[in-house]
C-alpha cells in the first residue's frame, strides 16, 4: 500500500467531489466529523464554487492510496493573523478503508510537512469528539498527547459528548 499526499490540483476537485459528496459516495464519514454542526451535504455546483481555495493551498492535500483517492488532510490557523497556533484535520471518506493504518500515516507525514512548511511554529493540534474513537486512536497512534478534554459540549444525537484536543510539539516528533 503506496500512501502519498499531494497538493489540491484543479482536475482533481471533480474526483474529490464525487468520493466527499457525490452520488453514490458513503455518506458515514459525516458522521464522526462534528456531525453536531449539521453541515449540508454541498451540490456539485455549491462545492465547484467554493472549491477555488483548496487549489495548490499549501494547508490542503488529498491522500491518495495507490493513486486512489481516499481522503484529505487540512490546517487552518486558530489564532487568525498572528499565524502561531495551527489546528489540523484528517478525513477518510470510505468506511472500507477505516481502521487500515492510512490515517495514522498520513497524519504523521502531515505533521513533519506542517513543521516544516513552518519552521517558526512549535505546536500543532487537533480537535476531535468523544464520539469519534478512531480519530482518539489516530492521536495516539501519530504520539500526540490528550491536551485537554471539554466535557459534555458537544451535543449529538440527544446526548452529550466530550470535545477533546491534541497536539504534538516540534522537539516530540
Amino acid at each position: 500500500m503506496k500512501i502519498e499526499l499531494k497538493l489540491i490540483q484543479k482536475e482533481m476537485i471533480r474526483p474529490l467531489f464525487d468520493i466527499k459528496y457525490g452520488e453514490g459516495a458513503d455518506l458515514e464519514w459525516l458522521k464522526f466529523n462534528g456531525p453536531y454542526f449539521r453541515d449540508s451535504v454541498p451540490s456539485w455546483l455549491e462545492y465547484q464554487k467554493s472549491s477555488h481555495t483548496s487549489i495548490e493551498n499549501p494547508h490542503r492535500k488529498i491522500i491518495l492510496v495507490d493513486n486512489e483517492i481516499k481522503g484529505e488532510l487540512s490546517a487552518h490557523w486558530e489564532d487568525g493573523e498572528l499565524q502561531k497556533w495551527l489546528e489540523m484535520g484528517v478525513v477518510i471518506y470510505k468506511c472500507e478503508d477505516w481502521a487500515k493504518g492510512i490515517a495514522t500515516t498520513a497524519l504523521r507525514e502531515w505533521i513533519l510537512y506542517l513543521f516544516e512548511l513552518h519552521a517558526d511554529i512549535e505546536h500543532l493540534a487537533f480537535t476531535t469528539w468523544s464520539g469519534n474513537p478512531g480519530m482518539i486512536k489516530v492521536g495516539e497512534k501519530t504520539g500526540m498527547k490528550a491536551e485537554g478534554v471539554i466535557r459534555k459540549v458537544r451535543y449529538w444525537n440527544e446526548q452529550y459528548y466530550d470535545s477533546v484536543k491534541f497536539g504534538i510539539l516540534r522537539s516530540e516528533v
